[in-house]
């Protein structure tokens, strides 16, 4: 299988000889680059019955790395489903109009922390009016920033909760259909995010470089304003679920993903990559891209997130400060089962076992005893 890796060791050097790059993307390429190879070591296992030697090279644990998230993402989607109750939910998908992409990334982590703002606000006052719900929520957001074809294209992920507590702390349930129309959601988070946009503009907090500097001038950047004022901003809900554990297996799809997973890439030759995309307006029908490696990793790294910024986030009733007593309220009211983590508990090694369904420490070679780790100035 081509990865990601692969195309790193044949085209990483020669694009850094023509491109800068920043911090962040300098640490993802490196740790992409040397993930379980020997520049990061490694540790040993010896068999107990017989004489085999296996040798593991340690992982970057990078989460732009396409070989760091299955493990993670199973633990997540494990410990989440704590939450899941006997309501509906929907997945709603909040996405920003071409005019601002270029804004957005040159001021990445205050107009992202924007985008999760705008959303709360939107979210939260929406659906404690009555004419939708008149109830308090719980929601998670996940930031994205690619399209299929590695284009940037910041949007969030939000899965909602479409019941909640009212002011008697009485549960409230919508019905199938989501709550709140969608031309009102769109409306709403165009006017939150452009109102605290133009905020940040005039306490001189945004940043403009290259094609973008004519937003600079107050008359371009209300040109900005004015422009994005008259766009519909597209949002929309994709559907519901059929259960509720179902929900956080079809989340875990979006919070663990990174902007191109190793099975997409088919091929690197003649200095291109070739790899598989999913054409949204031709009914998701496959096909497949191939583009300049200089292309290709320009692109990939247009999406490393900030140093230490939280890509997931969660709100209402999932909030940190408030879940464990609201949640135990709420699944009292609704008759929810409470669902045990099957990974709580256990090590590394025996969540893999268990994800994969075989003992990974079982010895290849006798298939009878257990492989141990070798400690350093292990004699035996």
């Amino acid at each position: 299988m081509t990865t990601l890796q692969d195309v790193f060791q044949v085209y990483l050097q020669d694009y850094q000889q023509h491109h800068r790059l920043s911090y962040e993307q300098k640490k993802a390429s490196k740790a992409i680059l040397n993930c379980r190879t020997a520049a990061l070591g490694s540790y040993s296992y010896e068999c107990e019955g017989c004489d085999h030697t296996k040798v593991h090279y340690k992982s970057c644990r990078n989460r732009h790395c396409p070989m760091c998230q299955g493990v993670n993402k199973e633990i997540w989607v494990d410990q989440r489903k704590k939450d899941i109750l006997n309501a509906p939910y929907f997945h709603v998908v909040f996405t920003m109009p071409e005019q601002l992409k270029m804004v957005i990334y040159q001021n990445q982590r205050l107009l992202y922390d924007l985008m999760f703002k705008a959303v709360a606000e939107t979210l939260t006052e929406l659906s404690h009016d009555k004419k939708f719900l008149g109830a308090q929520i719980g929601f998670l957001s996940v930031l994205h920033t690619w399209g299929q074809n590695l284009h940037y294209h910041p949007h969030i992920h939000t899965i909602v909760l479409a019941g909640g507590l009212n002011k008697l702390n009485k549960w409230r349930s919508s019905s199938k259909k989501f709550f709140i129309p969608v031309k009102i959601l769109s409306k709403k988070y165009r006017g939150k995010f452009l109102y605290y946009l133009k905020r940040f503009y005039q306490q001189n907090q945004l940043n403009f470089y290259n094609d973008a500097i004519k937003y600079k001038d107050p008359k371009g950047f209300q040109n900005l304003l004015d422009q994005c004022y008259n766009l519909d901003w597209y949002s929309y809900t994709k559907r519901t679920f059929s259960g509720p554990e179902a929900v956080m297996e079809y989340l875990g799809r979006y919070t663990h993903r990174i902007a191109i997973s190793n099975h997409r890439i088919l091929s690197i030759q003649n200095n291109s990559i070739t790899f598989k995309v999913k054409d949204y307006k031709n009914n998701s029908k496959k096909k497949q891209v191939t583009m300049k490696s200089a292309e290709f990793i320009r692109r990939f790294l247009m999406h490393v997130l900030p140093t230490g910024f939280v890509k997931i986030r969660y709100y209402g009733l999932l909030a940190n400060r408030v879940k464990t007593p609201k949640l135990t309220h709420c699944r009292e009211l609704t008759k929810s089962p409470y669902y045990q983590p099957i990974y709580e508990g256990l090590n590394y090694t025996e969540v893999l076992s268990a994800i994969l369904g075989k003992d990974i420490t079982l010895c290849p070679s006798c298939k009878k005893a257990h492989l141990h780790k070798v400690l350093p100035g292990d004699s035996s």
